[in-house]
């Protein structure tokens, strides 16, 4: 079968990219996705290397990332109408006041209004209507159901045999899912809700890619306790977590939302930047123990990346406690699990203290994701999946 599988990237991480690599966006097509896919940020291309291993031919598109999406144009021959400073504009404020994926603010409307808007001068659809057309895929799966609107989707349908969603977070708004073919999801209670809304549904967990571990110094574990994370206001328990966190240990707090916090916020105290890709794995790999917490919407369910990158890279995990955690990992024996901030104080504080315990668990705890929870055995699973649809 033929994938062509659908992303967009954080705005600040396609500045940090660019940024990173002087002159990157005059390179070639295949160099700039070089460089994206080994940054390791979010799955990079762990769906369609793992894909292609089983005999499947498979492609990656950076919808947003305007650099490599106008390369591509460019390089097969086709000619982009250049955004007008006008809906530059508006994009722009859009993104400032309902925070907005970049280049990608049409999804939220209409398909007659999102037209006039293509006519005015919008690359984002031109190039990836091109791309599917060019690929032909037999499954299009599309990471972006936010970003990538279903009234797009309903129009590019004739050209593919199934669309397929892909989501774990925030469920956009107003959203017509009759566009996809099939949804898939780590979590349950997604899985449960798409079903009762009459669209296809399966559950498809995430996992981690052992070949990042190649792309790491071996090194002593520096950092004591690490958490890695968003801070946005879909996180207010993780948050409160992290204040009674930083109140009584000494706790490095890596990720984005900052800005959004108060001045007198101990999780301030903490907060050593923003980590992209291969650094975040950097700072998992070398930490004793990293803290995991759960998205709101994720409720009594065990599912977000963290708990496949932490395990994958070696640390101890302690996480949240869920009703399926044991359906992935033997609590205690492969993670540690909390109910609540000041038990998760403690067991850190135990943890750090008992070292050969600490170890043990970590090392327990990385033998099962890498027997069990690779996206080579994700990509099988979806296989099957996909062929029960197709």
């Amino acid at each position: 079968m033929r994938f062509l599988i659908l992303n967009t990237d954080y705005p600040e991480f396609l500045h940090w990219l660019y940024k990173k690599h002087n002159g990157l966006e005059n390179q070639p097509y295949e160099e700039q996705m070089r460089v994206r896919n080994e940054s390791l940020f979010g799955v990079a291309d762990f769906y369609s290397s793992n894909l292609r291993k089983f005999g499947h031919e498979a492609w990656d598109i950076h919808a947003n990332n305007e650099s490599i999406q106008k390369t591509w144009a460019k390089e097969y021959g086709m000619k982009v109408r250049e955004t007008s400073p006008f809906i530059q504009r508006w994009q722009n404020t859009l993104h400032q006041l309902y925070g907005m994926t970049d280049y990608a603010p049409l999804s939220y409307f209409g398909s007659s209004f999102r037209s006039i808007l293509r006519l005015m001068g919008s690359w984002f659809y031109d190039i990836l209507e091109a791309q599917i057309k060019y690929y032909k895929p037999d499954v299009l799966i599309n990471h972006a159901m936010l970003e990538i609107g279903s009234s797009f989707l309903k129009e590019i349908k004739p050209y593919t045999r199934l669309i397929v969603g892909q989501i774990a977070s925030p469920l956009p708004k107003g959203t017509d899912y009759r566009c996809y073919d099939l949804v898939i999801s780590s979590l349950p209670n997604f899985v449960e809700y798409f079903r009762k809304e009459g669209v296809r549904a399966e559950l498809h967990r995430l996992a981690f890619e052992p070949k990042v571990l190649s792309a790491l110094e071996k090194e002593e574990r520096k950092a004591s306790i690490s958490f890695v994370g968003s801070l946005s206001r879909h996180h207010e328990n993780r948050i409160h977590l992290l204040e009674h966190l930083c109140k009584h240990l000494d706790v490095d707090i890596w990720g984005q939302g900052i800005d959004s916090m108060s001045e007198r916020s101990l999780v301030r105290r903490c907060y050593k930047g923003k980590a992209w890709g291969i650094e975040m794995y950097r700072i998992l790999y070398n930490s004793k123990i990293t803290l995991n917490h759960h998205i709101g919407i994720a409720e009594s369910y065990a599912n977000n990346m963290r708990l496949f990158e932490a395990t994958g890279t070696g640390a101890m995990l302690i996480t949240d406690w869920k009703v399926n955690l044991n359906e992935m990992f033997e609590p205690v024996r492969e993670v540690v699990a909390y109910r609540n901030a000041e038990e998760c104080a403690e067991l850190v504080k135990y943890y750090i203290e008992h070292e050969d315990e600490r170890k043990a668990i970590a090392v327990a705890g990385q033998r099962r994701t890498l027997k069990e929870h690779t996206y080579y055995q994700r990509m099988q699973e979806l296989i099957e999946i996909i062929q029960k649809y197709i």
